[in-house]
């Protein structure tokens, strides 16, 4: 079993960069200082790299930022960067370097967590990036039932979870659903988000990323298609596009492609991808869903 969850570990580590768009994981040059983290462009791997570096704090410590040449935006290639200080320092440092200027209501997406054991992000580490944002902690309810299923409840869990302590929030469906369109689908031609997804001007999606059950893993992709569908919306997905009400028994094929489908056209309708940025944590993992409560 420890070998299992260790591999599984491994695997999660190497498939975070798929979530963005990004295939290739670089080797960064270690700083001296054996304490410092590094934050570092996802290149080419094993290529040769001259790096800048500038100071950046660290909970106290300097930190380096090496940034490969080789690492650049290129046509349609992500550039990911990766730091393993999970912190509210670490998460600004990386906010930073993503040099990403929102415009106008900021939405910040997350997951609330579904009681009473889960492996949500925790109001104290992203408390700082949240409000340095001047964002509005934003989701949708669910479509299997549970804590989170209607507004009122969700709301409270949102409370309950600290959620409304550090910021203003919003159930994005709490007045139903609105349609985007999905250009280019193979399975679906439109995505029902929260009806007041249209509120916001910019969003920052905070991932949570780990495995699960039904689509594989749990990241950028799910938070932003599965994690801002409304509840009939979240039907549509699971269904393939077959129902508004039933998000049981679709095909599996057909809901991880409609998975990515509903995610382009949220992508689509923030400025073509210009108003929407993603920072996924890989801590507390959980095999199979953050509800299972077992990191």
């Amino acid at each position: 079993m420890k070998k299992r969850i260790l591999a599984m570990a491994l695997f999660l580590i190497v498939s975070v960069v798929c979530l963005v768009g990004c295939g290739n994981q670089t080797e960064s040059e270690q700083n001296t200082d054996s304490n410092a983290n590094s934050i570092v462009n996802d290149s080419e791997s094993n290529a040769s790299q001259d790096s800048e570096e500038s100071n950046v704090p660290q909970g106290g410590e300097d930190s380096s930022i090496n940034e490969s040449d080789n690492a650049q935006p290129s046509g349609d290639i992500s550039v990911v960067y990766f730091t393993s200080d999970i912190s509210p320092e670490g998460l600004a440092a990386v906010y930073e370097k993503l040099d990403w200027n929102p415009t106008g209501k900021v939405a910040v997406k997350l997951s609330t967590g579904e009681p009473p054991a889960s492996n949500y992000l925790r109001p104290e580490l992203i408390k700082d990036l949240v409000q340095a944002v001047d964002g509005t902690i934003v989701e949708c309810n669910t479509a299997y039932g549970g804590s989170r299923s209607s507004t009122a409840m969700h709301y409270q869990v949102a409370e309950d979870h600290g959620f409304t302590e550090i910021a203003d929030f919003q159930i994005l469906d709490e007045n139903g659903s609105m349609s985007l369109p999905v250009n280019g689908g193979t399975v679906l031609t439109e995505n029902y988000v929260g009806e007041h997804f249209a509120d916001y001007d910019s969003y920052l999606v905070l991932s949570h990323f780990k495995g699960h059950a039904m689509a594989g893993f749990g990241g950028a992709i799910k938070n932003i298609s599965i994690g801002l569908g409304s509840s009939e919306g979240k039907c549509w997905i699971h269904s393939g596009g077959n129902s508004l009400t039933n998000p049981w028994g679709g095909d599996q094929t057909a809901f991880t492609e409609s998975m990515a489908e509903a995610g382009k056209s949220v992508s689509d309708y923030l400025g073509n991808g210009e108003q929407i940025v993603y920072i996924n944590v890989m801590n507390r993992l959980s095999i199979d869903c953050d509800c299972d409560g077992k990191p």
